[in-house]
């Protein structure tokens, strides 16, 4: 079983003005692609290559051998990447719900006080964030929502060693790129108006509402 590049939820040009067409296209045509291409380089042939990304990601046994055999974790790095991407565009919509409503938002409202508070919290864990990596709203396993941030490749379903690292893990509810492939040819290097112009917060997907 070889991984396949999952279609992208809109156009190209569906995110303009907040992202160009070129800067989808490179991400997802190139970066995107290229992660699928070598995730599938590193597993064909061997017993990952039945395995879901979920596995990879979040298999403590299966990251070790990864680790123990690579010597830099290619193969979660590929794969969560993949993962990571695939989550990110499915985080952004042309058309979404606007301020999410019903649960989620009475979830934030009740941990930050308003959404409002919410966006300043995710512009500022993400603006301030250090080198490449990404930035979550997540909810805990108490319920509770909770924004994060995971360097590189990092993903909040991971465990480390059958141990949940508390500060960075839970499910994933929204997801933003600061890689800064993901917004340099927009914004250059000013990430801060790439996170608050992103469509996260123009148009909150449909799908948490």
């Amino acid at each position: 079983m070889s991984f396949k590049l999952p279609p992208l939820p809109y156009g190209l040009k569906d995110l303009v003005p907040h992202l160009s067409e070129e800067t989808l296209t490179y991400h997802y045509t190139k970066h995107h692609a290229g992660y699928v291409n070598k995730l599938n380089g590193l597993v064909n042939g061997t017993a990952l290559e039945n395995k879901s990304l979920e596995d990879i990601v979040c298999n403590n046994y299966l990251y070790v051998l990864d680790l123990l055999k690579t010597e830099s974790g290619a193969v979660f790095n590929n794969a969560a990447q993949v993962w990571n991407h695939t989550f990110y565009w499915h985080s952004m919509s042309p058309s979404g719900g606007g301020e999410p409503r019903g649960t989620v938002r009475k979830l934030l409202d009740e941990k930050f006080g308003s959404f409002d508070n919410f966006k300043k919290e995710f512009s500022s864990v993400l603006v301030g964030h250090f080198g490449s990596g990404w930035g979550w709203l997540v909810l805990k396993s108490d319920g509770t929502p909770e924004v994060v941030q995971t360097h590189d490749a990092g993903n909040p379903l991971r465990y480390i060693y059958g141990i949940c690292c508390s500060d960075n893990t839970g499910t994933p509810l929204l997801a933003c790129d600061v890689w800064e492939h993901a917004y340099y040819v927009d914004y250059r290097n000013d990430r801060a108006s790439y996170v608050n112009g992103t469509p996260c917060f123009h148009s909150f997907p449909q799908r948490i509402l």
